[in-house]
């Protein structure tokens, strides 16, 4: 979208209207009405071809930005499709419920909610996919809330915490690499600054997930789910051999299209040896997602999942988020906003408070994390060369106000695959994703404050030659 740039920009006052108008629209029809997020984006769309047309633009020009929007999020639908594949074969395969027998071990405790996001925050860094993280050992976090009878929303909150810190901190992620890319740092001196903000909101959020989850047990539960899934003769020593192929390829730094795309097909191979389902059946599922039969309904709920036809909702969703994002580009709104933005910041203080703003407001009127990342990075280096920071300071702040807030909104792509993979709203678990709301909180107290803004290397050394 970065070149959808129109010939003239709208006043900043007018371009500022006009966002806060549509995403007040969007709002309202999703946490006031209950819509699903297609129908006010819908309307938003229409009401951005209209603002067009009104500034003679025609509609082709219009369309073309549509077009260009959407085409940013091939990538993403392509990979929703995958998983949809890979979260139905792992079920035929007995991964999952492998998975989530581990769980139910781990889950025995008081601390469930505590240990729902330090393991997913583990696996989230080994992995360094949020989605792949969410869709694999957080089913199966899902699975065992509902067998415990536990809070879903705090479970998916958890989930998305862990899956987030992960995403954020794994030198395999490709938003931490495209946050120290964008700014020109390097990528493990950008890791290690982000720990600054990033250590405090792990600690927070794990003792904070603690006492929400005191006195959570479900002993019985837990034993009537886990034999449940033990008759179902899904579990076997070869159901671990998906995880190990996924974790290798991703060690090896292969694309997570062919990791999603190996790991599922070996998944659906076993399936098929070991005469789980007929081979018919098992291509079928690719498409409807597994579905369990056995005498336990609770058990056939928990592991019916997964398919292309199950993405179909999030895909659509993530089409028509960034054909409106295509519209606020070409039509100037955005260009607008951050042209003004980049005139008007002299300060570390006001640097700081505008990035993490300028990021967290792309992701809300966009719906894309990569975009609140490129976009922000390309706007403030400058700005934060003339501050005196140096380039580590933004990379930070790109990702503590970036990555993490698209999960919390409703429309975003992160938000609407979340939310159709484990079941629970982005407005129900957002309260809960602590990690998430914490991130740029801290980002922006040490950016106003100074405490662990590093100096660029030329103020540094002014600095020295004036003491």
């Amino acid at each position: 979208m970065l070149h959808l740039q129109p010939k003239k920009l709208p006043h900043v006052i007018e371009a500022s209207l006009l966002l806060i108008a549509i995403i007040g629209v969007i709002s309202y029809f999703i946490i006031k009405l209950q819509s699903v997020p297609h129908v006010p984006i819908l309307i938003a769309i229409l009401i951005m071809i209209t603002y067009g047309l009104l500034k003679n633009m025609s509609f082709n020009q219009l369309q073309h930005g549509m077009i260009q929007g959407a085409q940013t999020g091939m990538g993403a639908v392509l990979l929703f499709f995958l998983i949809g594949i890979l979260i139905s074969s792992w079920m035929a395969s007995g991964t999952i419920p492998a998975l989530m027998t581990a769980a139910f071990s781990l889950a025995g405790g008081p601390w469930f909610l505590a240990i729902t996001f330090a393991v997913t925050a583990i696996v989230g860094v080994a992995l360094g996919s949020s989605f792949t993280t969410a869709a694999t050992i957080g089913v199966a976090f899902i699975g065992v809330a509902e067998s415990m009878d536990v809070s879903l929303a705090m479970t998916a909150g958890a989930i998305v915490s862990g899956a987030f810190f992960g995403d954020k901190m794994s030198p395999l992620s490709d938003t931490t690499n495209l946050a120290s890319t964008v700014v020109k740092v390097d990528l493990f001196e950008h890791i290690k600054n982000m720990c600054w903000t990033t250590i405090p909101a792990f600690i927070i959020t794990f003792l904070l997930f603690m006492f929400l989850s005191t006195n959570k047990t479900g002993g019985e539960q837990l034993s009537s789910f886990q034999s449940g899934i033990d008759q179902t003769g899904l579990v076997d020593w070869s159901s671990w051999i998906p995880v190990a192929i996924l974790v290798l390829l991703t060690v090896w730094k292969q694309p997570a299209f062919i990791s999603l795309a190996v790991s599922s097909l070996a998944a659906t191979l076993i399936a098929g040896m070991r005469g789980v389902m007929s081979w018919g059946a098992l291509w079928t599922s690719w498409f409807d997602g597994y579905t369990a039969d056995t005498n336990n309904e609770a058990v056939n709920q928990l592991l019916t999942r997964g398919g292309m036809n199950g993405m179909l909702f999030t895909i659509s969703l993530v089409i028509l988020a960034l054909a409106l994002g295509g519209l606020f580009f070409v039509t100037g709104v955005i260009p607008a906003v951050l042209h003004k933005l980049q005139q008007s910041l002299t300060t570390a203080k006001t640097a700081t408070l505008s990035a993490a703003l300028t990021a967290i407001g792309i992701n809300i009127a966009i719906g894309e994390q990569y975009l609140s990342i490129l976009l922000t990075g390309e706007a403030y280096q400058d700005i934060y060369e003339r501050a005196g920071l140096a380039r580590k300071n933004l990379s930070r702040t790109l990702e503590d106000a970036g990555t993490v807030i698209n999960p919390l909104v409703p429309w975003s792509v992160c938000g609407v695959f979340l939310s159709g993979v484990l079941g629970v709203p982005v407005i129900d678990y957002l309260p809960f994703a602590f990690f998430c709301l914490l991130s740029p909180i801290l980002t922006i107290i040490f950016g106003l404050t100074g405490k662990t803004l590093t100096p660029s290397p030329s103020s540094a050394e002014s600095l020295k030659k004036i003491n």
